[in-house]
């Protein structure tokens, strides 16, 4: 019997703005049982333009990992080729409007050999928990963690919130390649637990808040809660989209096996 169970839930909030530019989805993969792939995506690029340049991650996400086996694929290279295409995708749109969209990504692949691999590019994160303890996190791809990097940041710099807004990598950039960050876990167990979010929901809470909400709920139910708690502290903000998707590994239930003798009934 399996060490684990795989309970996942998404949410979503419009925030205070016009459209909803985040994309969040689950998938299974047809031509390989017991891995899962989460994706989450934050667009940007003005009205449509962002809410097509997520679209597209996910959409591209869905497509390749469709085709995706162990017998002739690793996970490493399905994340690059996803990431990948969908960058292309986007730049290939924006030539066909006066948009300028881009997009972040997050993937993170479930494997039956009780592993999690992820990748990412931009702001959006993914959190690494064992119970409530967060053991891993993404870096964001911001200038402030650049200059953090390369030992540039001073404590005016470290104040300005421009800085943690201005992305250095993304899907679909005109400027640059994006570079994708990967990083994995081995040994996965019960109660283990990923969460995937953009920013309009990061920003909100620190990684202990996140590690007991995810722990101490389902995942639908931890979805809600940090959704409305995020609406919460918000106010008056000029809030943006809201998206995450909870991913946790929780124990199988018990079979309970009945070895009560009854009576057979006479078959007419």
């Amino acid at each position: 019997m399996s060490q684990y169970k795989i309970e996942a839930g998404t949410g979503q909030h419009i925030g205070d703005r016009e459209e909803q530019q985040d994309r969040v989805a689950l998938f299974a993969a047809p031509k390989a049982p017991g891995y899962m792939l989460a994706v989450i995506a934050d667009g940007m690029g003005g009205l449509s333009g962002g809410a097509l340049a997520a679209e597209q991650v996910v959409s591209t996400a869905q497509q390749i990992f469709e085709r995706f086996s162990p017998l002739t694929d690793t996970v490493e290279e399905i994340l690059h080729t996803i990431a990948h295409e969908a960058d292309t995708v986007i730049k290939l749109s924006a030539m066909s409007s006066d948009k300028k969209p881009h997009s972040t990504v997050v993937l993170l692949i479930i494997t039956p050999q009780n592993s999690a691999i992820w990748a990412h590019a931009g702001d959006s994160r993914l959190y690494c928990f064992d119970g409530p303890n967060c053991t891993k996190r993404t870096t964001d791809h911001s200038y402030l963690e650049q200059l953090k990097a390369e030992n540039r940041l001073d404590e005016e710099k470290a104040r300005d919130p421009l800085l943690a807004n201005l992305l250095v990598n993304v899907l679909g950039s005109s400027s640059n390649d994006f570079t994708l960050s990967l990083n994995r876990r081995d040994g996965l167990k019960a109660g283990d637990s990923f969460l995937l979010c953009t920013d309009g929901l990061w920003q909100y809470f620190s990684e202990a808040e996140l590690g007991a909400a995810t722990a101490m709920n389902t995942s639908r139910k931890a979805c809600e809660m940090l959704i409305s708690k995020a609406r919460e502290r918000a106010a008056g903000s000029k809030a943006d989209n809201c998206t995450l998707a909870i991913v946790k590994l929780v124990k199988p239930a018990q079979e309970i096996k009945d070895y009560t003798v009854k009576k057979m009934r006479r078959a007419v």
